[in-house]
C-alpha cells in the first residue's frame, strides 16, 4: 500500500516575533497557530514536537493493536502518552509510556509485542532519535 498525506505550514515574520499556521489536508488542523511563543513558552497553540509525540503514540497504538490481533488479542483499551524532549536544538528523546488492557494476554506477551510494535511502528522507523518504551498491563 502506498499514498501520500499533506501538511502545511505558513510562517510570517522573524523566529521569535513571527507567526504561523499549519493545516492538513484532512483539515484536522486548519489554521491552527503555532510561533516561538507556543514552541518555547506554553502559550495557546501547538508546536512541532506534540505533533510529533501526537503523531508517534497514534502510530505506535495502532500498530500494537494489529500485532496484538495477529496473535488473536484484542485490547478494551491501549493509552499511549508520548513525552518528546526538545534539548539545545534537538528532539532528543521521546518516551512512549504505553497502559494496555487486553484479557487473556500475560505482562511478559503484552511486552514482548510492545516491543515489536515499537520497532516496526513507521513513526518509529522515521525517527532518529534516543526513543524509550515504558509499558504497563491492566487486566
Amino acid at each position: 500500500m502506498k499514498f501520500t498525506r499533506k501538511a502545511q505550514a505558513k510562517w510570517k515574520g522573524s523566529g521569535k516575533e513571527g507567526t504561523g499556521h499549519l493545516s492538513t489536508a484532512s483539515n484536522v488542523l486548519k489554521e491552527t497557530p503555532y510561533s516561538f511563543h507556543t514552541r518555547f513558552e506554553d502559550k495557546q497553540g501547538t508546536n512541532p514536537e506534540e505533533l510529533i509525540g501526537a503523531a508517534y503514540a497514534g502510530c505506535f497504538a495502532m500498530q500494537l493493536s494489529f500485532l496484538l490481533n495477529e496473535d488473536g488479542f484484542t485490547a478494551n483499551s491501549l493509552n499511549v502518552n508520548a513525552d518528546v524532549t526538545f534539548e539545545d536544538g534537538s528532539i532528543t528523546q521521546i518516551v512512549l509510556d504505553l497502559e494496555g488492557d487486553v484479557p487473556n494476554i500475560d505482562c511478559e506477551k503484552f511486552q514482548q509485542i510492545a516491543r515489536k510494535a515499537k520497532e516496526v511502528c513507521p513513526i518509529s522507523k522515521l525517527l532518529n532519535t534516543n526513543i524509550q518504551l515504558k509499558i504497563s498491563l491492566n487486566n
